[in-house]
């Protein structure tokens, strides 16, 4: 057994406690998503901008959350997962009250971009729990904390379309503030001290590459269908995402302490796990984007039906309730069969899905049904993922690895705002003088959330089965683990 595994704390007092508070951490990350979106017709007027302007309000979170995950992920394996943890709920204290207290677009922006950092505590939770949970009561809170980032966005809209109609705007800022103070002081008596697993340098390097990669690609992405997709500045932010990428990729090779160890990424089950958490990812948002549309369009449209903003929310409100219900249910199969086989099951449970919303979107009770089918299986995939990752990787990189899993079903979100966000204004039809998405367009898009998911799907199945049952007992059994692994690798030698 390593000497960091030697260092690792015995099993906490009150390991229920623990799951409770990283899980409630996570949801409070999550929910900083959906914020403001019951907002985005109104900000132009509340911030006195264009309605261009305004728009960074939702990009800058996004941008943010993305540079950041990697980086917490390996800032808490250097310093100690806890530490970080609470510097990144500060962040979204912080990002909270300036929102609260802003007036114009750009205090608005960097208080959103603050709150987008506050992500970092996903992964970050997640490899906590492999330190501080015993092992028979690990998959099921694994699972948990990794559907946190579905349950959040689908409990945030609602909540905050009711807060936004019936009381100040400024309101879901500081409601938001207070429980990310909860979240810091839960985290603070509650959460014991996580072990340090790697030493050796912060690669500053690295997280600069990364990060001019990152934010080239999701601009390019992000507002491509706003600056135009053959525009020279789209074009040339997505040419040199890839150059960023690339060249840092290569220096990621010869770094002797890498902020993202490629290498370990490259193997069979992280590298298929990670692009079907990309895949995933963007079935999961695609929905996001489709049915919402659907519920709120007029009902003289023929196939829109007229709900307000807040009942929307609410048929979309039990999703996040079934994505908790399915993740222990996920971690039993995971147990019996594997996780690969939950995250196959997962993408083709959202297939059907989105299969179900195809055939009954003209009826409210078909959209609930369609929705709750899909957040199961993204909680029955979600919760597979991080499985299958920590079984696969050091102990000493658990939080990096997690984050850049964490980075690539973001990653997924951000193409699926992109490419639905395309097939909709292509496939309009008139209504009273406004182009509005056609039911062929949202038909098109809800096949294409289909068919992604059942790539996903078969992704999982390409994986490895004698890794994947590895991961099932690294994760559960993680100081066995690591000396089965001592024992092959003398053998090899």
């Amino acid at each position: 057994m390593s000497t960091i595994s030697a260092r690792r704390p015995p099993a906490p007092v009150r390991p229920g406690a623990v799951v409770v508070v990283l899980a409630v951490a996570g949801i409070t990350a999550a929910l900083m998503q959906t914020l403001v979106v019951p907002l985005i017709q109104d900000l132009p007027q509340i911030l006195d901008t264009s309605r261009s302007n305004a728009s960074w309000v939702i990009t800058a979170t996004l941008l943010t959350s993305a540079v950041a995950t990697p980086i917490s992920g390996r800032l808490g394996d250097m310093f100690g997962k806890r530490r970080i943890m609470l510097i990144c709920v500060g962040s979204l204290i912080v990002g909270s009250v300036v929102g609260a207290l802003a007036t114009t677009v750009v205090p608005m922006i960097i208080g959103r971009g603050l709150q987008g950092i506050g992500m970092g505590m996903i992964p970050l939770g997640i490899s906590a729990m492999r330190d501080l949970i015993p092992a028979e009561r690990l998959g099921g809170s694994i699972a948990l904390m990794s559907a946190s980032m579905g349950i959040g966005g689908a409990l945030g809209l609602p909540l905050a379309a009711a807060v936004a109609e019936h009381a100040n705007w400024r309101a879901l800022f500081w409601g938001a503030a207070a429980l990310a103070v909860l979240v810091a002081v839960l985290i603070v008596t509650l959460i014991p001290p996580t072990p340090i697993t790697s030493t050796g340098g912060f690669d500053g390097v690295g997280a600069v590459g990364l990060g001019v990669g990152l934010v080239s690609l999701l601009l390019g992405v992000s507002k491509g269908a706003d600056w135009g997709w053959s525009s020279p500045i789209t074009l040339g932010l997505l040419i040199g995402a890839v150059v960023a990428l690339v060249a840092w990729g290569a220096y990621e090779l010869r770094s002797t302490a890498p902020l993202v160890d490629l290498r370990v990424a490259a193997r069979p089950v992280v590298l298929l796990t990670n692009l079907a958490s990309l895949v995933i990812g963007f079935a999961m948002y695609a929905q996001s984007l489709i049915i919402p549309q659907l519920l709120q369009l007029p009902s003289e449209t023929g196939y829109g039906l007229g709900q307000s903003m807040v009942a929307m929310g609410l048929w979309m409100m039990p999703g996040g309730f079934v994505m908790m219900a399915m993740s222990p249910v996920g971690a039993r199969i995971s147990h019996a069969r594997g996780p690969k086989i939950t995250l196959a099951l997962g993408g083709f449970v959202v297939a059907v899905g989105y299969l179900c919303a195809t055939l009954l979107m003209s009826s409210t009770w078909g959209l609930l049904v369609a929705v709750c089918i899909c957040s199961m299986g993204v909680g029955f995939a979600y919760g597979a993922m991080p499985a299958l990752i920590m079984g696969s990787v050091p102990l000493s990189i658990t939080a990096s690895a997690n984050s850049v899993n964490t980075l690539m079903r973001a990653l997924g979100t951000s193409f699926a705002a992109a490419v639905v966000g395309v097939v909709l204004a292509q496939m309009t039809t008139d209504f009273g003088g406004v182009a509005v998405p056609s039911k062929a367009g949202f038909q098109t898009g809800l096949l294409l959330g289909a068919g992604l998911a059942l790539l996903a799907g078969i992704i999982a199945l390409c994986i490895p089965q004698r890794a994947s049952r590895a991961a099932e007992d690294h994760i559960e059994h993680p100081d066995q683990a690591e000396s089965a692994e001592g024992v092959q690798a003398a053998a090899a030698r």
